[in-house]
């Protein structure tokens, strides 16, 4: 057999890891709370396991080189849930001998560009201080700090993979997700966060799947955290509209969601209410640097045409299923 390797978590991030992994001819078990996977990779193993509890984990790894944090709660259950899920992984995984390579997003930072105003966009890198005042900044910021007291502690091996909002095949609860794309094949207006004329850093999610497995393969990687490969030029939401627009062959529609807006779905909408602290993405410039991680690694983001193209194929062939 290959090298195991174990992904927590069958969501976007977690399934392209997965197919990474598989390209790769890796031996590959997904860990997740149903133990079931649509569409799952051929060759992949799908296993339910209870990822709160550091015996299962445990139990679920033996022998692994490398295991990948993809799970999560939900977007409303982050500060009750998501401390003790990552805590049990690395109590699972402590001694082992087995890497962690963690997902995570870039909410720790908080808003750099508070001083700023709307002018000059001051682009993350992996050295800014965590400066996170919403909750679930917070929350990152105190999950990344604890992965890397475990990493110095010499309990686990740990690297982090930070990525932008994500879009891709699978990605539909993300800021660039259903409510993007599926208009856009129907002609309707897709709907966007904030401002449409602003640039924000957008991550392709087989670049983010990727980049994970990269941090996996070099222990040059280990007691970091790396922006992954995000494309460029920069662009704002709106040029990324005429991109999906353009591939979907309809004309251009597109509408910004204002926080105010977002409180007022929040009365209805669990997600939609705890996006509002993170408005301030995009309400400002938002641009990700992930220029370390192209440096040490020589790899690059997908072209954002190409992703795209890959995105409205993907919708297109699921449009059934959300009709």
């Amino acid at each position: 057999m290959s090298e195991l390797h174990i992904v927590f978590g069958s969501g976007p991030l977690g399934r392209s890891v997965v197919e990474e992994l598989v390209r790769r001819g890796k031996t590959v078990r997904v860990i997740c709370r149903s133990g079931v996977m649509a569409e799952a990779p051929q060759g992949a193993e799908i296993v339910a396991g209870d990822l709160y509890d550091p015996a299962t984990v445990r139990e679920l790894t033996q022998g692994a080189a490398v295991a990948y944090q993809c799970a999560q709660p939900h977007y409303w259950e982050w500060p009750q849930k998501f401390p003790p899920l990552q805590a049990a992984i690395i109590e699972g995984l402590k001694g082992t001998g087995t890497k962690l390579v963690i997902g995570e997003n870039t909410y720790m930072y908080g808003d750099a560009n508070r001083t700023n105003g709307h002018v000059n966009a001051i682009p993350l890198t992996e050295d800014l201080p965590y400066a996170a005042t919403t909750r679930k900044g917070k929350v990152r910021a105190a999950l990344s700090e604890a992965a890397l007291a475990a990493h110095r502690a010499g309990k686990v091996r740990v690297a982090m993979g930070r990525g932008s909002d994500f879009f891709g095949p699978w990605a539909l609860d993300s800021a660039f997700g259903d409510r993007v794309f599926y208009p856009a094949l129907v002609g309707k207006a897709a709907s966007f966060g904030g401002k449409l004329d602003l640039p924000h850093t957008a991550t392709y999610i087989g670049d983010f799947g990727r980049a994970l497995v990269v941090l996996g393969e070099r222990d040059e990687a280990l007691g970091q955290a790396w922006h992954v490969p995000s494309a460029r030029p920069q662009i704002t939401q709106r040029q990324f509209a005429e991109l999906i627009y353009r591939e979907t062959g309809q004309p251009v529609k597109a509408s910004g969601v204002s926080k105010s807006m977002m409180a007022l779905a929040g009365l209805f909408i669990p997600g939609a209410r705890e996006s509002v602290e993170m408005m301030y993405e995009f309400e400002k410039p938002f641009v990700v640097d992930s220029s370390k991680f192209e440096r040490a690694f020589g790899v690059v983001a997908t072209s954002i045409e190409e992703s795209i193209k890959a995105t409205v194929a993907w919708y297109r062939a699921h449009s059934a299923a959300k009709a």
